[in-house]
Parts: C-alpha cells; sequence; structure tokens
C-alpha cells in the first residue's frame, strides 16, 4: 500500500532549493503550470500598475513565493506586502496585505485549493484575475478558513484594495 509523505517548510526548502515551477500546498509539492504570454503580460502590467500607485507605501512582490506555515510555500503571481526587508525571511500571513492569483490554465486549481489556503491563513484579501472569462474575482474577509465577501468586477470596473482605500486599479 502506497502512503502519501506530506512535507515541512523547513524539509522542503532544503529539499526543492532551486527547484523551478513547484510549490508546497498543505503539505504536498505541485508543479505549476508553465507561464503563457497572456499571463506574463497581465503579470507585468499589474506589477507596474501597483509599484507606480502605492510606491513605497507597500512592497511589490511578484510571482515569488510566501510562507503559511506549517505546511504551505504558494508563489502567488502577486502578493501586496507590508514595507520591510524580506532579504532574510520570505514574507508570512501578517506581512500580506493582498494576494492576486492570474488564471488561465490553473482555473480548476487556484480557486479549489490555493483560495481556501490564503483564507485559512487569515489574508485578508485575494483576487483571482480569470483570464479566459475576463472577470477579476474579489476575495474579503477570511473567517473559518473560507472567504466571506466574493465580488466579481467587469472589465471596465477598476478594483480598490482593502488595504489601500482610494488607490482604484484599473484590472482590465
Amino acid at each position: 500500500m502506497a502512503t502519501r509523505y506530506r512535507f515541512g517548510l523547513e524539509e522542503y526548502e532544503r529539499l526543492f532549493q532551486g527547484v523551478r515551477n513547484v510549490e508546497l500546498l498543505k503539505g504536498e509539492v505541485y508543479r505549476m503550470s508553465p507561464i503563457g504570454p497572456k499571463h506574463a503580460w497581465n503579470v507585468a502590467r499589474l506589477t507596474r500598475l501597483f509599484t507606480e500607485a502605492l510606491g513605497d507605501r507597500a512592497v511589490v512582490w511578484p510571482q515569488n513565493p510566501i510562507r503559511l506555515p506549517p505546511h504551505s510555500e504558494p508563489q502567488p503571481d502577486l502578493a501586496l506586502l507590508r514595507p520591510k526587508d524580506y532579504g532574510e525571511t520570505l514574507p508570512s500571513p501578517e506581512d500580506i496585505l493582498l494576494l492576486i492569483e492570474v488564471a488561465e490554465t490553473s482555473l480548476d486549481h487556484d480557486p479549489g485549493l490555493k483560495l481556501p489556503l490564503y483564507a485559512e491563513a487569515g489574508i485578508p484579501e485575494a483576487w483571482l484575475l480569470d483570464l479566459k472569462a475576463n472577470r477579476l474575482h474579489v476575495y474579503r474577509t477570511p473567517k473559518a478558513g473560507v472567504y466571506t465577501e466574493h465580488r466579481i468586477l467587469l472589465p471596465g470596473e477598476e478594483a480598490e484594495p482593502l488595504a489601500f482605500p482610494g488607490v482604484r486599479i484599473p484590472w482590465s
């Protein structure tokens, strides 16, 4: 009989250091889908928009890992972090203001696995940019492992991060 092996953060970081396109989710290692041009462009565009809009008020963290103890180290497409130096340790839930997943081929993966993981960690807000349907899903107010608020924005509507009232981002 085969048994699953669940990795902890330290073990994952030791064994998979330097391995590209993998992330640890709930103790299991997942291979990430290759990034296509539409996905890459949207991440680059959002990175620029947030950097210009926020300046030094947040660290814009594109496609880098975050630590969600005890068994997860996902790599969201974009994160907005509290301003500080992350040169010695990866951001953890208390550092994270907003996470963004850009989904084209990962639509079956991100909403069912990553969003609940973010809610369980207490991340106050997560956005899912659905490239196929051209919709932005805004999730807020995590409680008991789920986001209790879900709003869908249509093309032309601007998104306003919870942590930065008045900052409007043209996501489409």
